[in-house]
């Protein structure tokens, strides 16, 4: 029975690992660790191959931290590593030193005999190889491959788990690009062809109506300290938020935006307890993009941002009288550039809610509640 309860906190703490918070590699430590524990080996490890004939990650157990100094660097994927990693099936040895394809080990590394590996598996794909040798009593079992195969598929979870959420982050990049993309093109380009044009008024009418061409250029320094609000807006954008306090910084900022637009801003944000830094600048990227929004795309000639808290939640609200819009189809991706996709990933990411009230021609009014 106690042999039992053994095996079945080991096993419990691996699926603990895969399961919970800890970082890939902590989780495969934890799994190595329990799988050395369980069949009784004095030495365990796991190995994920790169491209490049070595490993992308290889975590042992049972051999101390100086001893892998001496040994030197990750292995090459060679002898009976390569072996596994080529044929996707278990190999168990009474004596790894006497097969034909062992290759021998560095000067430190320590004496092996028995040996048991197990090739860690998705589908068809092999994803890397688990290990133990040395067992302290007698040879490995059938039972000992069968433990260790169930360690293997635990680690193959955690290892889909690391590409599923490499590819996610992968794809919010290219997103993030793409946002910033159409962010960069609607604060640029109408600008610079609105110079074009008045530069080329100005031009025509050099030596016959001096005072429209002083018109024409004050309109193109005009123009060009808008454009220069706008990327100055993307530009801060990229970075976090040096906040002094959230409603001073949405005050300040307001009180910019308004100058650069020439649109009256009014806000409304008493001076709140001290927020947690992240929720803080996530209601200050979201009150940023959604005044961004009404100066930028809904021809408001009045905005109002106010700030208020209750027991439980800050809340923002970002009002303009603008030319709305339907928010189902900027949903479906008919309205680009308005970064309603990036307000609702920061509301998520601090445990807030969003909410988007607006129809054509009635303004919009942006709503985000975070916990406080």
């Amino acid at each position: 029975m106690e042999s039992y309860l053994a095996e079945l906190r080991s096993v419990s703490q691996a699926v603990l690992a895969v399961s919970g918070t800890l970082g890939t590699r902590d989780a495969l430590a934890a799994i190595v660790r329990s799988a050395r524990t369980l069949v009784d080996a004095r030495y365990a490890a796991l190995g994920v191959p790169d491209d490049r004939g070595s490993f992308a990650e290889f975590v042992t157990d049972g051999i101390s931290q100086a001893r892998q100094r001496a040994i030197g660097p990750l292995p090459r994927q060679h002898g009976m590593l390569a072996a596994l990693l080529k044929s996707g099936v278990p190999e168990r040895l009474t004596d790894i030193r006497t097969d034909p394809r062992f290759e021998g080990w560095p000067a430190a590394h320590p004496e092996m005999t028995g040996f048991l590996g197990v090739p860690v598996r998705r589908g068809a794909e092999v994803l890397g190889i688990i290990f133990v040798a040395n067992k302290r009593s007698g040879e490995f079992t059938d039972r000992d491959e069968e433990l260790l195969t169930l360690f293997a598929a635990h680690a193959a979870i955690a290892l889909s788990n690391e590409r599923l959420y490499e590819r996610s982050r992968e794809a919010s990049v290219l997103e993030e690009r793409a946002r910033l993309a159409r962010e960069l093109h609607d604060a640029v380009s109408q600008r610079l062809f609105s110079i074009r044009a008045h530069a080329r008024a100005a031009e025509i009418l050099v030596g016959k109506d001096p005072a429209l061409v002083s018109a024409e250029l004050a309109a193109i320094a005009d123009i060009g300290a808008q454009a220069h609000a706008e990327l100055r807006a993307v530009i801060d954008g990229l970075a976090p938020p040096e906040l002094d306090g959230l409603a001073e910084s949405l005050r300040r900022y307001a009180q910019l935006a308004a100058r650069a637009y020439g649109v009256e801003v009014l806000v409304t944000a008493p001076e709140l307890p001290e927020l947690e830094p992240r929720v803080q600048a996530a209601a200050f990227r979201v009150g940023q993009e959604a005044l961004n929004n009404a100066l930028r795309h809904a021809a408001a000639t009045k905005i109002s941002v106010r700030l208020t808290r209750t027991s439980r939640l800050v809340v923002l609200e970002v009002s303009d009288d603008g030319t709305g819009f339907d928010p189902a189809l900027a949903a479906a991706g008919a309205s680009g550039g308005l970064g309603l996709a990036s307000m609702r990933e920061r509301a998520a990411a601090v445990g807030g809610t969003l909410r988007i009230t607006s129809e054509p021609g009635a303004g919009t009014k942006v709503r985000l509640a975070v916990p406080a």
